[in-house]
């Protein structure tokens, strides 16, 4: 399965690019290569930042996404938009809910 993974470095993102491979799915990571960038080599890694540039994206497809960095609706939504015709499942995991008024605080 070819899998696009939005972060991928850090926290939840790593341990699922891990079982991915092991799994030995085919990996495209998308962040923008601050944390870690030299984690999982083998793996094909795109930059862009989902505040102002998902440009790395386009004309590319894969079976499914897993957004593991998305922190404000916004920018959730416009990476959901510009994958809408790229992927076939499109997975969105977060956690901010678990810190109180957390979202309100990073507008």
């Amino acid at each position: 399965m070819k899998l696009l993974i939005l972060g991928g470095t850090v926290f939840l993102g790593r341990h699922i690019v891990a079982a991915a491979l092991a799994r030995d799915h085919e990996i495209t990571l998308f962040n923008r290569g601050q944390h870690n960038p030299d984690l999982f080599p083998s793996v094909e890694k795109l930059r862009g930042d989902r505040n102002s540039d998902l440009s790395a994206l386009k004309g590319r497809n894969w079976d499914a996404a897993i957004d593991t960095s998305g922190f404000v609706p916004r920018v959730v939504k416009a990476s959901a938009q510009a994958l809408a015709q790229s992927v076939k499942h499109y997975t969105f995991i977060s956690s901010m809910r678990a810190f109180h008024n957390w979202e309100s605080s990073q507008r």
